[in-house]
């Protein structure tokens, strides 16, 4: 019982999820990529293309291209994804064509305003969709299917797919600007989708060689209450025995962990790096 409880509860965050990345996603097409004239990536950028050249709504042209590529990936997908997929095609389609018709949104007369929006709410609403377990469109559906025949990566594909769609764009509006405003739209979309799914973590990931490790470790452990790893190590030369310390710390009191360092080893070796995603605590543990 608690076990089936525990499932609808996910489930139904799923469905919130998909939902809200939908209808985020379909204001970032109609508000400001179709106004404009931008393509963006994916099945909404295919579905544009298609509505340049023939008029069909947006809405119906990304069901006629999602719909075939499903079908195609059936066996490649598990059903539970399948089915929020299909939710997610029909939500974004509806409200895509329902916003153009009667969204009135407020006219946007800068292209830059246009791109930079349109590629974020694209970006966010794939975002969420996916952290819903679900796709918002068919080129992820393509991308398993011919990395599963070839040795191309999926990444690969959808930068292929989306390399594709800017250039239809280019040559089916003949205007080369339009072509460098939806390459923008796409890598502001790509960023986006990043940032949602690793939820933007503000830690920094430092590396610390010292010869006075564990001083530096007990002045972290006292002075930022956060927790670290020392690594034993040699150099690559003379086979001397080296200490790394490895510890994850704010962004903002790097200044505050330089200080400590420098003031305890002025030789010390730091290295900061990004961390992309982030489970459990960096904080001390007992």
């Amino acid at each position: 019982m608690a076990n089936n409880q525990s499932k609808l509860k996910s489930e139904l965050k799923n469905i919130i999820l998909i939902t809200l990345g939908s209808t985020v996603l379909a204001c970032g097409v109609a508000f400001f990529l179709l106004p404009g004239e931008i393509a963006t990536g994916g099945t909404p950028g295919m579905g544009m293309l298609i509505h340049f050249m023939t008029g069909i709504s947006t809405g119906i042209s990304m069901l006629i291209v999602n719909i075939p590529l499903l079908i195609a990936g059936v066996k490649f997908i598990d059903t539970p994804f399948a089915l929020r997929t299909v939710y997610s095609m029909v939500i974004s389609a509806v409200l895509v064509d329902f916003l153009v018709q009667y969204g009135g949104f407020p006219q946007i007369n800068s292209q830059l305003l246009s791109t930079i929006y349109g590629g974020t709410c694209v970006g966010a609403g794939v975002g969420l969709v996916l952290k819903g377990s679900a796709s918002a469109g068919g080129t992820t559906i393509i991308a398993k299917i011919v990395s599963t025949y070839s040795t191309i990566k999926p990444a690969q594909v959808v930068l292929i797919i989306d390399a594709m769609i800017v250039a239809a764009a280019g040559l089916i509006l003949q205007d080369m600007e339009k072509m460098l405003w939806a390459m923008l739209s796409i890598y502001a979309t790509t960023q986006v989708i990043d940032k949602v799914l690793t939820m933007a973590v503000p830690e920094k990931i430092v590396h610390i060689v010292s010869e006075e490790a564990e001083a530096i470790g007990v002045a972290i452990d006292e002075r930022l209450e956060r927790d670290g790893t020392i690594l034993s190590g040699s150099n690559l030369v003379t086979q001397k025995d080296k200490k790394l310390l490895f510890v994850v710390v704010g962004a903002r009191r790097i200044p505050q962990l330089r200080n400590i360092v420098l003031a305890i080893d002025p030789k010390a070796l730091m290295i900061v790096m990004e961390a992309q995603e982030m489970m459990g605590s960096s904080r001390r543990f007992r």
